[in-house]
């Protein structure tokens, strides 16, 4: 039966990323232009929020179906859109399409630079762990020494995973094929990457969840490495919420409120882990025509935990690592890339509430 190629050659590759960097200029510039010219004005009463369909991104896919963040706006509109990987997020954002987003640090420290440090901010963060690099059974893979000459995939050319992939290899001494070297590293989304490990066209994939748990029930995957093992107590920053400069100088108020709606959802999610796991599955299901079992999902869980600190040593590293690996022109500092100040406001009002819910008539 023919089937759909998904190789991607060297020129090809190189042809994307010189793609996906232009883009960025280009809406950085923007960015710089509307930095220079001051705020413009954003339409009154509405808030534009972009995620994805995964399981790593568990407030929005809870708290926007149970009203949790409406409950905290009131009569402010939500907009939302749902986005395949962090990199079109990221240019959604600088764009000026979106005012607030869940992503990986790779994108928003790729955000961050190319605007020169004006157009994007951390505001909090919302997943740690999740990832895991799968490879297929039958692939012949039990250390890095039997990469060479295998097939890899990542879900986005520059995402978060992207990341990791190639600085795995490098510290294996590996390269990607378009860098000279013998790994094909193909930028694949992650419903093809299923598809792919089912016709056994890949030998391993580096993916966020619920993927890695559903290659391994689905697509005769197995873990071969959970991303939690190579970091310091086996947290890093997996997902953040990021918000447009101009959008939190315009808006603090609007900002401080969508983080308490932020906040309560994790609270409930951690508190909740089977009701917020039902949750998640059947917002995917909704979202993306696909249902997940409870079992994956349940799995899944198991591998991440939700937080509200934005793990900025993890994201320092990310961009130390993006420089490393030829994605960013220079090496960041990214001390400024993140800006707290609504999410101790958010906290405040949260803890004031609770201290009134318990005070006697």
């Amino acid at each position: 039966m023919p089937h759909k190629d998904t190789s991607i050659a060297p020129a090809r590759i190189a042809l994307v990323l010189f793609s996906l960097s232009a883009a960025l200029l280009l809406v950085a510039s923007r960015c710089l232009d509307e930095s220079a010219s001051g705020p413009r004005a954003v339409e009154a009463g509405t808030v534009r929020v972009a995620y994805l369909p995964n399981v790593t991104h568990v407030q929005p896919l809870v708290g926007l179906p149970r009203g949790i963040f409406q409950q905290e706006l009131g009569q402010v509109k939500i907009q939302t859109r749902v986005f395949n990987g962090g990199p079109s997020i990221m240019e959604a954002l600088l764009g000026g399409q979106v005012d607030i987003a869940y992503a990986g640090p790779s994108p928003a420290v790729n955000g961050y630079v190319q605007s020169q440090g004006r157009a994007v901010r951390i505001i909090a963060g919302a997943v740690s762990g999740g990832a895991s690099f799968v490879v297929r059974d039958g692939a012949g893979i039990s250390s890095a020494a039997d990469l060479p000459g295998k097939r890899i995939a990542s879900p986005q050319l520059g995402n978060t995973q992207d990341i990791a992939l190639r600085w795995y290899l490098a510290e294996h001494g590996l390269k990607p094929k378009e860098k000279g070297g013998s790994v094909t590293v193909l930028p694949v989304s992650n419903p093809d990457i299923l598809s792919l490990f089912l016709r056994e066209e890949l030998d391993g994939a580096w993916v966020p969840e619920p993927w890695p748990s559903r290659l391994v029930a689905e697509a005769g995957g197995r873990i071969f490495l959970d991303e939690r093992d190579l970091w310091p107590a086996g947290q890093f920053a997996a997902t953040l919420v990021i918000a447009r400069t101009t959008f939190l100088q315009q808006n603090p108020n609007l900002a401080s409120r969508w983080l308490q709606g932020h906040l309560r959802a994790t609270q409930w999610a951690q508190q909740n882990p089977r009701e917020a796991q039902q949750a998640v599955g059947a917002e995917i299901q909704r979202l993306t025509s696909v249902t997940v079992s409870p079992d994956v999902i349940a799995a899944a869980w198991g591998r991440m935990s939700l937080v509200t600190d934005p793990l900025l040593d993890s994201v320092t590293q990310a961009a130390t690592r993006a420089h490393a690996l030829g994605y960013l022109r220079t090496n960041p500092g990214v001390g400024g890339l993140a800006d707290l100040s609504a999410l101790r406001r958010a906290e405040q009002a949260l803890a004031q509430a609770a201290t009134s819910r318990k005070e006697p008539a």
